[in-house]
């Protein structure tokens, strides 16, 4: 039981800031090469697949990414037991944007980190789930020699807004990068 306990509390340099990192965070660069090239650095330590890089925006933007749960500790991007379980309990998915902004010539920047988190809303029950899968006594037993495997209709997404928690941790592993 503990070994599998573990996966929820797994400490580590991805579990968060201890103290809250200011967002959007203030970095000084020697070049736009290094810094663009160690954000997307630390987005792939996080497992993030990038989806858009944007120079002239100076925007980076991942695919969705589907929440990590309790037996998962080696994906980062569920911070805190809290966040894994919810993740392990329900379906989430994750992505991010990050911008890079100058705020002077002298190579002053601004960099801000959004998380946005969404949970699946399924129509009705899932094949996999439990409820589903049993026998119901209410209707005849069926016979189908041509079952279809998955879902019958596509899920939709509710936006539950931005994960905090993923921000911050972000935000310390770009602090860390960037003076590191």
């Amino acid at each position: 039981m503990l070994v599998w306990t573990a996966g929820c509390h797994a400490p580590g340099r991805f579990s968060g800031a201890s103290h809250p990192v200011g967002n959007p965070l203030g970095v000084r660069a020697v070049s736009d090469d290094n810094l663009w090239e160690r954000t997307v650095d630390v987005l792939h330590d996080y497992q993030f697949q990038v989806a858009r890089e944007d120079r002239l925006a100076r925007v980076i933007e991942t695919d969705y990414k589907v929440g990590s749960g309790c037996l998962e500790p080696w994906h980062h991007d569920s911070v805190g037991p809290a966040n894994r379980l919810e993740s392990t309990l329900q379906s989430i998915r994750r992505r991010v944007r990050i911008t890079l902004m100058p705020v002077d010539a002298a190579g002053n920047y601004a960099v801000t980190v959004e998380a946005f988190k969404e949970k699946e809303d399924l129509p009705g029950l899932a094949a996999n789930s439990p409820g589903a899968a049993t026998f119901q006594e209410s209707t005849p037993l069926q016979r189908d020699l041509d079952p279809v495997v998955g879902q019958s209709s596509p899920s939709g997404w509710i936006p539950v807004g931005r994960d905090f928690d993923l921000e911050q941790a972000i935000l310390a592993s770009l602090q860390e990068a960037y003076t590191g």
